[in-house]
């Protein structure tokens, strides 16, 4: 049997004395879409850090594609590992298509001509087709991130992970993002979210995973946990929100 794409063996992690991931178990498999929910300061975005060690852990092991990322590369796994933050933190002197074609050019040592062509086709598949010159102060927060989403992609990740990525927006421009990850999730890409957006998380998720107390109290298939929580936990979780 093949080995998960990313795998959370016995995790601990620790901003110096507060406890934040507790003995954290979980194995997330090529195409699977893992939505990550909980109240906050539950450990959720430490949680996906840890993956591309923005954050290191003190015990344990994450292997990505069966190798430990604490014994490769940082640089390797940041190659392999695509995210997209709550801020869109993109270039502000470089366009929609500068961008996106900057890393693999500066990274992967990419053709320029390459690299654009590549990132016009992304920008088009986000939708933003007609915005490859615009620069980010000429374009509203929904298509910002839509452009960093697009940026990430530019590195052909093996696993793309997304905190919060609809939390600065507002409501009126969250569907255009929350529409480009169910088509990343139609096409097979393995992806892992946090979010706060229940039905979201209902409609794009494979498996939904609760944590609570930097714990994973309750991993179950999206509709199961939506319609019948395994724990006193997940029933209290979801009579707060729903």
């Amino acid at each position: 049997m093949a080995d998960p794409l990313v795998e959370f063996d016995g995790v601990e992690k620790y901003f110096g004395d507060v406890h934040v991931l507790k003995d954290v178990d979980l194995a997330i498999e090529e195409r699977d879409v893992v939505v990550v929910i909980g109240p906050s300061g539950s450990g959720k975005s430490t949680l996906l850090r840890c993956v591309n060690r923005l954050e290191e852990i003190r015990d344990g092991d994450i292997r990505l594609d069966g190798r430990s990322v604490l014994e490769t590369d940082v640089n390797e796994i940041r190659q392999q590992v695509g995210m997209v933050f709550q801020s869109f933190n993109l270039f502000p002197h470089k366009s929609a298509l500068g961008n996106v074609s900057l890393a693999p050019q500066k990274i992967r040592g990419i053709p320029e001509a390459v690299a654009d062509d590549r990132a016009r086709e992304l920008l088009e598949r986000v939708g933003l087709g007609d915005q490859t010159d615009s620069y980010p102060d000429a374009l509203s927060g929904g298509q910002q991130q839509r452009v960093a989403i697009a940026r990430a992609l530019a590195m052909d990740p093996k696993v793309m992970l997304f905190d919060e990525v609809t939390s600065a927006l507002d409501p009126e421009l969250v569907g255009e993002v929350l529409d480009v990850i169910e088509d990343l999730a139609a096409d097979g890409m393995t992806m892992v979210l946090v979010t706060h957006e229940m039905g979201f998380a209902r409609e794009v998720g494979d498996r939904i995973v609760l944590m609570a107390d930097g714990r994973i109290v309750e991993v179950s298939e999206t509709e199961a946990f939506f319609e019948r929580p395994e724990t006193e936990r997940g029933r209290q979780f979801l009579s707060r929100l729903l």
